[in-house]
């Protein structure tokens, strides 16, 4: 049983520091019933959860399948300074009302894939607040600036005579100090995120806790385009919250190949059960297009539930499969003649002008299903059904 569990455990972590400690935390679960402590943190700058995200919540699941209980924090207190990890400038501070919003919002989600009797919420503020001026000071003492320089987006910044303030220094001592307070066995994090949780080894030691935390990291989910990270901001994502038949027509615009990484990452199927799927579309018995939608209902499942996940495929194929039109197709009434470029924004279709030109140009705008070429083509009176790519619609009456 250990070994298939760290098996399980090692898949897609980029790297583990300390993996003789987790084996023996596992041996002491198997053989005693003795639990251990998996702590992740995750501060709640935005209020909605991506796939990324969800890398490190399957990661916190197979633990507790294995007797891990998850300290799942909430980092309330040092949200409000920011986690300058990858940052190129000082982060702006966020308010503690919208921290909570946020947090609120984290935990409405997270239980989707964690069991919550398996799980202690905690807010870092519960004891980075008592820990007060002396504390902190006591905190500062335990780490030199060189060393803190050593850092690679601090020595970079540094180099390039970017501003770095005190309290970005301080970040990685607060998040270090949480294993302290916790007594953490293991923490798990993104492979950027090394120099804290070596902090939390670290502050461990010098605190004199009795242990030092084995660490686990896991890579950075790349986004629809198969390149960039998994980005709200670069358009390249799958919320969590997204509504069942987005997400599921999303799955299945990954590439074959990036479907596999999805698989590993994001499935709770075993690796012996992907492996067997893999050779099986290696050897022309199973359509990769099939392998992909097991994949997006699993995970439409996973958050909105089994018959909102065969709705969404249903809903897919009709449109897709038989060129029907989306059940939910959107109406809006606009004043005409208008610019086929500005009905496409009105609609929602489009985030700008500039790009349904381009789109125009590339050949993924349609009306009553053909193609538009010209891009200054107006609309006269009439109702018409927009479509860009293969899953944005809109039915548009010109008045």
């Amino acid at each position: 049983m250990v070994r298939e569990a760290l098996e399980e455990i090692r898949r897609g972590s980029v790297e583990i520091i300390d993996e003789e400690r987790i084996e023996e935390l596992l041996r002491a679960y198997f053989e005693e019933g003795r639990e251990y402590r998996v702590k992740a943190g995750f501060d709640p700058t935005a209020p909605d959860l991506h796939l990324g995200h969800t890398v490190l919540l399957q990661k916190l699941a197979t633990f507790q399948k294995y007797g891990g209980i998850v300290q799942f924090i909430i980092g309330d207190f040092t949200a409000m300074i920011g986690d300058p990890t990858g940052k190129s400038e000082t982060r702006k501070k966020l308010d503690r009302e919208t921290v909570l919003q946020n947090a609120k919002s984290y935990g409405e989600q997270v239980f989707k894939v964690l069991d919550p009797e398996r799980t202690e919420v905690l807010f870092n503020s519960q004891w980075l607040e008592a820990l007060g001026a002396s504390g902190l000071l006591e905190l500062t003492t335990l780490f030199s600036v060189a060393r803190m320089l050593e850092r690679d987006d601090f020595e970079k910044r540094f180099k390039a005579q970017q501003p770095i303030a005190i309290s970005e220094f301080i970040y990685p001592l607060l998040q270090g100090y949480d294993s302290v307070h916790l007594r953490s066995d293991i923490e798990i994090g993104g492979r950027d995120q090394k120099f804290n949780l070596l902090m939390g080894r670290h502050l461990q030691r010098s605190f004199g806790v009795g242990k030092e935390q084995a660490i686990l990291m896991m890579p950075l989910l790349e986004g629809l385009d198969g390149v960039q990270k998994m980005s709200k901001s670069l358009g390249n994502y799958i919320g969590v919250t997204e509504p069942p038949e987005t997400m599921y027509a999303k799955l299945l615009s990954i590439s074959d190949q990036l479907m596999w990484r999805y698989y590993e990452l994001l499935s709770s199927r075993s690796l012996e059960e992907i492996g067997q799927m893999r050779r099986e579309v290696e050897e022309g018995r199973l359509h990769p297009k099939r392998a992909k939608e097991l994949l997006a209902l699993e995970i439409v499942e996973r958050y909105h539930g089994r018959e909102e996940a065969l709705r969404a495929k249903e809903e897919f194929d009709r449109v897709h499969k038989e060129r029907k039109l989306p059940s939910d197709l959107r109406e809006f009434s606009l004043e005409g003649p208008i610019w086929i470029a500005k009905a496409l924004v009105a609609t929602g279709l489009e985030p700008s002008t500039s790009q349904a030109r381009r789109d125009i140009q590339g050949g993924a705008v349609r009306i009553d299903g053909e193609k538009v070429t010209d891009r200054d083509l107006h609309l006269e009176r009439g109702e018409y059904i927009l479509q860009v790519g293969k899953r944005k619609f809109a039915k548009l009456k010109v008045e």
